[in-house]
């Protein structure tokens, strides 16, 4: 198959602001430290952001189909690049906290790039496609934390300048070189003459197929970042391995996800059905998670992690091309900005319920991911009867 121009363009542009983000999340709690910013506050200002994406994002992705993908886009990175030179010259906590909900209210950059790749995708390619881009996404977060480390030992601000001009890199080839996907025109623009409604929020959810794959998405979200949770703090306490180490170890997590990523095709061509794909990697999964609730050895639990990393990497190319699949082209950019809004509340609510049950066990962590991801494994029947 030819190569898609605009797809690697898109990949390009991605793989630069996911890594952006990777350098200062790891920077981010020892920078705020100097603003009086602590576990508490931490928290709120990783969910600030979030809750601004929740609201933001869907009124993004819905604009997109009005006014067209690149427009929205390019607002969505430049937004990302203003955040991080807001991060840059913060004096106060107050400025920290206005440079994340900025970055929220403006990051509609994944679920606009999606709709841009949903756009000329087929049914046939559709999973591949988001497979790639999701790929793209992920390996900025995991090389980002080792960039980051490296620009701190110049100076606090350093990572936040670097991960800025990165930004502003992504910005101007999304706005030189992507071709738009969604062209604007009086016809277009008249058939979404209505604003967004919230209330989409929850219709979304009682539509069938629709409903279903972001319920599905929200659930293995909260199980993944639940498992981040409790990954760092069995880490610490049960492991008794040293930072580097904890980084190394994650990284190498966020590997396996991506190799799985850029193997879609050989899957969707070995099983047709992307909901049975769905499936088998989620029950995969949940037998990991589960199973890493009852060991306190490394060997094993390194296992767990790369069986669940692997098999995670399957979630979001088969969920988006789910989704993609099930709607109009008038209402991609919609749809999957409310996908995205659920996922960032589940990004939010993972760490919450994780660092709740952790009053138990550090163990119990693994065993309320599981329990989110079964649930995820028994609603995906759902969408086999469907398909």
């Amino acid at each position: 198959m030819k190569a898609d121009k605009n797809l690697w363009i898109l990949v390009l542009v991605c793989i630069i602001n996911s890594l952006g983000l990777g350098i200062i999340i790891p920077v981010l709690y020892s920078y705020g430290k100097t603003f009086g910013l602590n576990g508490t506050t931490l928290g709120a200002l990783m969910a600030s952001f979030s809750i601004a994406q929740f609201f933001a994002t869907p009124v993004l992705g819905s604009l997109s189909d009005k006014w067209g993908r690149k427009p929205l886009l390019v607002i969505s990175l430049a937004g990302t690049c203003i955040s991080f030179l807001m991060f840059a010259e913060a004096g106060s906590l107050l400025m920290l906290f206005a440079a994340r909900i900025l970055d929220g209210l403006t990051g509609g950059n994944v679920s606009v790039a999606q709709a841009m790749v949903a756009d000329t995708a087929t049914p046939q390619n559709r999973a591949r496609r988001f497979g790639i881009l999701g790929s793209s996404l992920a390996f900025g977060i995991v090389i980002g934390p080792f960039v980051g480390g490296v620009f701190t030992k110049l100076s606090p601000q350093a990572p936040f300048f670097f991960a800025a001009s990165l930004s502003l890199v992504g910005t101007l080839c999304a706005a030189i070189f992507l071709r738009e996907t969604n062209p604007s025109s009086k016809k277009t623009r008249a058939r979404h003459h209505e604003k967004f409604k919230y209330s989409s929020l929850i219709t979304t959810l009682k539509r069938p197929t629709i409903g279903t794959a972001v319920f599905i998405g929200f659930l293995l979200t909260m199980a993944q970042l639940a498992m981040v949770t409790g990954f760092q703090t069995f880490s610490v306490d049960i492991l008794k391995i040293w930072p580097t180490e904890i980084g190394l170890f994650f990284a190498g997590f966020g590997l396996c996800g991506i190799i799985m990523q850029l193997c879609v095709p050989m899957f969707t061509r070995l099983i047709p059905s992307k909901a049975l794909i769905l499936m088998i990697s989620s029950i995969l999964c949940f037998a990991a998670m589960l199973y890493s609730g009852f060991i306190s050895s490394f060997v094993p639990f390194a296992i767990c992690m790369c069986v669940y990393g692997m098999f995670n990497g399957l979630r979001n190319p088969m969920l988006n091309a789910i989704i993609a699949d099930n709607i109009d082209k008038g209402e991609q950019g919609k749809i999957l900005g409310i996908n995205q809004a659920y996922a960032s509340i589940g990004q939010t609510l993972g760490p919450l319920t994780a660092g709740l049950v952790t009053v138990i066990s550090i163990h119990s962590v693994f065993f309320l991911s599981s329990f989110y991801i079964l649930a995820a494994f028994l609603l995906s029947f759902r969408l086999k009867k469907k398909e």
